[in-house]
């Protein structure tokens, strides 16, 4: 296996120092032909030609595929549009954290019905509206095809069904196939640097070689790390996502510790979104590669100042991958596209990654942290890659009996529960949790009760409610004063009276 850094320069030429501390003035950095500085007008605008012209060229076979649909179904219209509302149990080894940040899973899956039979598949985590759903009734899929609209989640069914009616893979109406097979990686929640570990050894035995998750204050993340990469096979890496900042840290210093870790891969959004310059300036330094989700400008501008290593595009529909990609290919950035769902929009951002050149990053779903979901078949990863369908439409088909099953599944919410941190000089903090803001758990600054860090020594325990006194008076306390500090069992900064 191959880690982020070293796949940079095999795709795109780079040759950067791993422990380059240049300034985005004077860095060396090149990508492509192209130096560290931000783009001269006349640059922007001929690889934006040389994108839109790129984008030319896809007409031809849209319009053949179109006429090969046409003949085999003529006037295809959507006649109806069943929609599904289902839970979906986490696996076994990641139920715990998963249920305490999220609760239950819940999603929504589409059956777009239409006049010859046809049937295309889609998934959203919340329904669409009766309005919303109605514009499509009485059209072809085919007036759809390329646009910015409607959402990712629901366009994979409009695909799907243009690629059955043409009898062609979804990816050959986007573009033609860059690759066949896709890095996919997997995805958890902070929690215990033990529980991290063991996450760690479950996915490499599925297949995957990277694993995402969003860094939490109320762990130390070197310690996870370090728990973590006792058990990696060689090779597996971490994706390690800041959510922003939000915490007290000096940035670049905790990137360049954390990056002493070989199982560190690379860091994604370390720094307030609206921080363009920022974003550059350490990433001529970071020796890991930085990658930019949040975009403020949405990946366009923030491209000229050489922001990131490498964009994430969440849930991008076609027409806007399509520009993106066009964009990204120009200037040989990498980047993916995120779709958190199951199967049916693993499928589908599997089509779109292999046709866009530039889309060789990882790319991320829900998908393996489920028990079951809805399809016969299932996209899985062999060594980080999984093979692109070429059945046409999606390449995944509707399980009916586990559909019916998953709708009348009830599965029990998450009660709020306690988080019980320790510091070395004998200070305890105590915070409510609650999976209707799992927002807290990764930013609790957003409460304005504290500032934290991701390196503190730290260590935190997960307090399920238990019916005990002190559990239900702990709970009471928090739900009026927010957050708790004691020492030697003595409340500090309220009255002064033991906790039991």
């Amino acid at each position: 296996m191959v880690d982020l850094s070293t796949l940079i320069i095999q795709n795109t030429g780079i040759v950067r120092p791993r422990y380059a501390l240049h300034t985005p003035e004077s860095s060396p950095f090149r990508i492509g032909s192209l130096m560290h500085n931000s783009l001269s007008r006349r640059q922007a605008m001929a690889r934006g030609g040389a994108a839109l012209a790129a984008l030319a060229t896809h007409r031809l076979p849209l319009l053949r595929a179109q006429e090969k649909a046409d003949a085999a179904h003529p006037r295809l219209k959507i006649t109806d549009i069943k929609v599904h509302q289902i839970q979906l149990p986490y696996q076994d080894w990641a139920a715990y954290v998963m249920n305490h940040f999220h609760g239950p899973t819940k999603r929504t899956i589409y059956e777009v019905h239409t006049n010859s039979g046809l049937v295309g598949l889609g998934e959203s985590e919340d329904p669409m509206g009766e309005g919303e759903l109605q514009q499509f009734i009485g059209t072809s899929p085919f007036d759809w095809i390329n646009g910015d609209s409607p959402f990712l989640s629901f366009q994979a069914a409009l695909y799907d069904l243009m690629g059955q009616a043409a009898g062609l893979p979804v990816y050959k109406l986007i573009g033609p196939r860059n690759r066949a097979w896709v890095p996919l990686a997997a995805w958890t929640v902070s929690a215990h640097p033990k529980r991290m570990a063991d996450t760690v050894k479950q996915l490499a035995s599925m297949g995957y070689t990277w694993m995402k998750y969003h860094l939490s204050p109320f762990e130390c993340v070197t310690d996870q790390l370090r728990a973590m990469q006792e058990v990696a096979p060689k090779g597996f890496k971490i994706h390690i996502d800041f959510t922003m900042a939000g915490t007290d840290d000096h940035v670049f210093e905790l990137l360049e510790k954390i990056s002493e870790f070989p199982i560190a891969g690379c860091f994604e959004d370390p720094l307030p979104t609206a921080d363009i310059q920022g974003h550059a300036e350490l990433r001529a330094k970071c020796r890991l590669p930085i990658l930019y989700h949040h975009t403020p400008l949405g990946a366009g501008h923030e491209t000229q100042f050489r922001a990131a290593d490498g964009y994430i595009l969440a849930n991008a529909p076609v027409g806007r991958a399509l520009r993106q990609a066009g964009l990204f290919a120009q200037l040989n950035i990498p980047f993916s596209i995120q779709c958190p769902g199951g199967m049916i929009l693993r499928a589908m951002a599997v089509h779109m990654h292999s046709v866009f050149p530039a889309a060789w990053l990882h790319f991320n779903t829900d998908t393996e942290t489920w028990k079951t979901d809805v399809t016969k078949e299932k996209l899985e990863p062999i060594n980080g890659w999984v093979r692109v369908p070429e059945t046409p439409g999606l390449g995944v088909t509707l399980d009916r009996e586990e559909l019916e099953r998953l709708k009348d599944l009830k599965l029990p919410a998450t009660p709020d529960w306690i988080i019980k941190s320790k510091y070395p000089d004998g200070t305890t903090m105590y915070n409510l949790a609650t999976t209707s803001a799992p927002l807290f758990m990764v930013r609790p600054d957003s409460r304005k009760f504290v500032t934290m860090g991701y390196d503190s020594p730290i260590t935190t325990e997960w307090w399920d409610p238990d019916g005990t006194p002190a559990f239900n008076m702990m709970m009471k306390r928090l739900r009026e004063e927010g957050m708790i500090l004691e020492k030697n069992g003595v409340s500090i900064g309220s009255a002064a009276t033991p906790t039991k």
